[in-house]
Parts: structure tokens; sequence; C-alpha cells
């Protein structure tokens, strides 16, 4: 038992020095981001720590409530080559679990610039993307049969290698927005932003879907 509650204050004293780390290397930077795609520290091992698919960050099996602790923490996450996401600060990089993507869009704009829809996506940690050549929305192929059944999970390229998953309700109006066009030589159910066009399904798969 004496134990167990060492290692409890032990990992609450890591995680307390790990948040001031983090602090620091985003000291003075309130208005960017960190760098973290150029910082090049150790492995310092994982940590009980997970962002489950609901955007909700959790720490040995407990939410974390802060929204400014998480919005600390978002800052200094780096999605490496091996598929991992990581903590990142310039002394040490700590590897996390991730359900799904470490972000989530909970808000959508549409507005027009120049003639052209732009679609501006707010995530769960206060990050503000506009749609586009530089932050592609996915749509992941769902198969040869787009069934009633099949779950449409949209992301939206934030920075480095880190996605948000559309939420559900934003789902919905992102799709309400789509339309039909041509797309190498097939036609697409697509969705337009910032000049570019993202497909979602073939068109025939949508009107099959639809029945």
């Amino acid at each position: 038992m004496a134990a167990e509650e060492m290692r409890h204050t032990a990992d609450a004293a890591g995680l307390a020095a790990l948040i001031s780390r983090a602090s620091e290397a985003k000291s003075g930077k309130k208005r960017g981001l960190p760098p973290v795609e150029k910082w090049n520290p150790p492995f310092c091992g994982d940590i009980d720590m997970e962002i489950r698919a609901d955007g909700t960050w959790f720490y040995m099996g407990t939410p974390i409530g802060r929204a400014p602790l998480v919005q600390l923490f978002s800052t200094v996450l780096r999605k490496d080559e091996d598929g991992k996401t990581y903590l990142v600060t310039p002394v040490e990089k700590v590897g996390i679990r991730v359900i799904d993507a470490p972000f989530v869009a909970v808000e959508m704009n549409a507005s027009e610039r120049d003639g052209q829809q732009v679609l501006t996506f707010r995530t769960n940690v206060g990050d503000v993307i506009e749609a586009g050549k530089d932050h592609p929305l996915r749509f992941p192929d769902h198969g040869p049969e787009y069934g009633k059944d099949s779950e449409l999970k949209p992301y939206l390229h934030v920075r480095g290698r880190l996605e948000a998953l559309v939420s559900r309700a934003v789902m919905y109006e992102l799709v309400e927005l789509g339309e039909v066009a041509e797309v190498a030589g097939r036609e697409m159910f697509v969705v337009r932003s910032g000049g570019e066009i993202f497909p979602i399904m073939p068109a025939d798969e949508l009107e099959a879907a639809s029945r």
C-alpha cells in the first residue's frame, strides 16, 4: 500500500515537472507554437496519459479537467514517423496513448473569399484552422460499398502529422455543403474549401446509401 502511494506521488511529481517544462517551452510564444518539429530530445519512456476518441485527456485513469492545462499540453504534441504520439520539450520526449485523433473539430464556419468557399474549424483545444491546401480534409475509404451502417469519419490536418477528428455534429454540417463533381474521371460527392476539392465518396455510393 505504501509502495503504491509512493508510486502515485512520484507520478504526480513527474507530471508537475513535465507541466513546468511544457510551460517553459511555450513561454513567450502565446501567438505561436513551440517549434516541436525541430527538437530532438531523448526519449524518456511512456507515461500513463491518454487522449480518448472524444478528445478528453486522461492521466492515470482520471480526466484532466483543467482546460488551460490540456491546451498547454496540446501545444507540445508531436506524432513521429513511428506512428506514435509524444509530448515533446527541448529536453525530453515522452510517449502517450491516442485512441483516435489527438484533437476534435467541434465547430465550423462557412464563409466566402474571392468567390470561393472557405471552411474554418475550431478544435477542442482552441486551434482555428482553414481547410485548404495546407490543411486538407480527409475522408477514409470505407470500401467498395458505403452501407447505411458505415460511419463517415472526416479528419482535418492540424499540424505536423496531427489531425482533428471532425465531430459528428460538425460532420453533418459539412455534408450539407457537399456537391457532386468530377474527380479523376469519376462523379464524386465532394466538399470545397480554399480552392481545393476534397472527395467524400463516389456519388453512386452516396445514392445507394440514401435509399
